[in-house]
């Protein structure tokens, strides 16, 4: 065993040096000149969103608008599990890409060659299988000489980055008495601060974010999201307010602070025992690392009926000499504001179809005469309750000030009602007697990817798809942009005008996140396939051709010939 570890030593530090020696070799040329957040660490993929900033941009240009054509399968990864697909963003650091499938099965793969370097099986509490959220892993951390996960039975747990052996794990939430609230998104790292919220908006809990010693396990702080106050939760309100907190938040070195979205509160479509503005439901947090103590909120939906999260990421892009925040919510509005204090600079409509509101003021965010759910009526609402779009990120370019993101024309019928007990740990608290999603009045359904200009919306370029894309986004400093579709198929854009460059048939359909690094001076790609989560199962009501698409899970590399 010594002697297996001490060679895994050796290959590890023998693809860092590897790496290190190539960096300035590594053509990357007109990003040779930029440097700061987004351009720091070319080679690598260190983080979820690959820089704090969020822009899940790569520098790298080897491959791009007149070579991608070449770009050819390099290695394929098989975990072996396939339940849900894989739904994660792989890091990479130094040639070793750390990554995760179904039901917390984390590995370290060789990144040239996708040869597998240590596999870690996570031991689960059999309550685990009985939760909603079963079997779903969106990836990990790594920092500290540590691999961290957020696991399916309420657990952060850290692994040793070289062995992949278990250093710590601790307990932090109840699967049996907070239905199944659980952690699908890897925790995120604010110095020796590991953060992270459960699963549990559309469940009868107070949903909340958690803080432990990245070092040593131990709990630090812990922050309940549903505000402890009468006048926005009356009655028993709160202890069954939902709002968890359960997509990866961002770290923001320069100013210390923690920025991450919270969700629903429930019962998600019958408020009338909640009739308060339901803080800190809806809303983007900023929190202090060390403390745990909020520093800034902007609810984007008070008293939200509608099932509009606000849990996507927080992109920081630059306006007007300083960064700005860009937060899309599920309703179909994205939230422009200043990243110091949340207010607001602007507010744009990023959903083709929505008639919940006739409009949010973009200077104080107040939602014009809102149209909710009411109980033993049907109405139609546009967005449905997966939103304007799902929980796959947009990327932005630097080079070309556009962000890419995707998004779905999908409407439901909803017809509240009063929440009865909920009974199984599986059970959701939606507060409706039916829901059916279809399509928008005189249109047919579907999806697209577009290119937006994030301050004010506007529309660069838009490809349609009859089935909405649900994968990540990936750009590149060669020009490109990378995303799948639900029948599997990979293609590579042009980030100026949305031309098809390149398209490879995967087999299965994109739900993770690709990304771009290099290893001995080589330009890779690699995409998490495999059709998973509620998401398409959602969908199938709209699109009754999904039910039919094959599952998977497989992680492609690819690069030049």
């Amino acid at each position: 065993m010594k002697i297996e570890r001490k060679l895994f030593r050796m290959k590890v530090n023998a693809i860092a040096l590897t790496a290190f020696s190539t960096l300035s070799g590594f053509m990357i040329a007109p990003a040779a000149a930029q440097t700061g957040p987004g351009y720091d660490d070319p080679n690598n993929w260190p983080q979820y969103h690959r820089s704090f900033n969020a822009w899940r941009f790569s520098p790298l240009n080897q491959i791009n608008k007149s070579n991608v054509k070449k770009l050819k399968v390099a290695w394929i990864h098989q975990p072996g599990n396939i339940t849900h697909g894989l739904q994660s963003t792989p890091i990479v650091i130094d040639g070793v890409m750390y990554t995760i499938s179904a039901d917390n099965n984390v590995w370290a793969i060789d990144a040239a060659t996708g040869k597998t370097i240590w596999h870690y099986v996570a031991k689960l509490d059999p309550l685990s299988k009985e939760v909603f959220y079963a079997a779903a892993s969106r990836g990990v951390t790594v920092g500290r000489g540590k691999v961290f996960i957020g696991t399916l039975d309420g657990r952060f747990v850290a692994l040793d980055q070289k062995s992949g052996k278990e250093i710590w794990s601790t307990q932090l939430s109840n699967l049996k008495d907070e239905y199944g609230a659980l952690f699908s998104a890897p925790p995120q790292l604010a110095g020796n601060i590991l953060f992270g919220g459960t699963t549990g908006g559309d469940q009868p809990i107070i949903g909340k974010v958690f803080a432990v010693n990245a070092d040593t396990g131990e709990r630090v702080w812990t922050f309940e999201i549903p505000k402890d106050d009468p006048k926005s939760w009356p009655g028993k309100s709160r202890k069954a307010a939902g709002g968890s907190a359960w997509m990866p938040g961002t770290y923001d070195p320069r100013t210390d602070t923690i920025y991450i979205g919270t969700s629903n509160a429930s019962p998600d479509y019958y408020r009338d025992e909640r009739m308060g503005d339901n803080l800190y439901t809806a809303s983007l947090l900023a929190i202090d690392p060390k403390t745990g103590k909020l520093k800034w909120h902007r609810q984007e939906i008070p008293n939200d009926a509608w099932d509009f999260d606000s849990a996507y990421e927080a992109l920081l892009v630059p306006h007007k000499g300083k960064d700005v925040l860009v937060h899309l919510n599920k309703s179909g509005f994205v939230f422009v504001m200043d990243k110091d204090n949340g207010k607001l600079e602007n507010v744009w409509q990023y959903a083709e179809n929505q008639n919940w509101t006739s409009g949010i003021d973009p200077k104080t965010g107040a939602i014009s005469n809102p149209n909710y759910p009411e109980v033993g009526k049907q109405k139609l609402f546009c967005p449905n309750l997966l939103g304007a779009r799902s929980w796959n990120h947009g990327a932005y370019n630097p080079k070309t000030a556009l962000w890419y993101s995707s998004g779905m024309e999908v409407c439901n019928t909803v017809t509240a009602a009063k929440q009865e007990e909920v009974g199984a740990i599986s059970g959701l608290s939606l507060g409706l007697s039916e829901i059916t999603l279809l399509n928008p009045k005189g249109k047919k359904a579907d999806g697209y990817l577009a290119a937006f200009e994030p301050i004010t919306g506007e529309v660069k370029w838009k490809k349609r798809f009859d089935l909405p894309p649900l994968s990540s986004v990936l750009t590149t400093g060669g020009g490109l942009v990378f995303s799948g579709d639900m029948r599997g198929n990979i293609y590579a854009f042009d980030a100026n005008d949305g031309k098809e460059l390149w398209k490879f048939a995967a087999g299965s359909g994109v739900r993770g996140g690709p990304v771009s690094y290099a290893v001995n001076g080589k330009q890779y790609i690699a995409v998490p396939t495999g059709l998973g989560s509620h998401a398409p199962g959602f969908l199938a009501g709209a699109f009754p051709e999904i039910k039919n698409l094959p599952g998977g899970a497989a992680l492609i590399g690819f690069t030049l010939e």
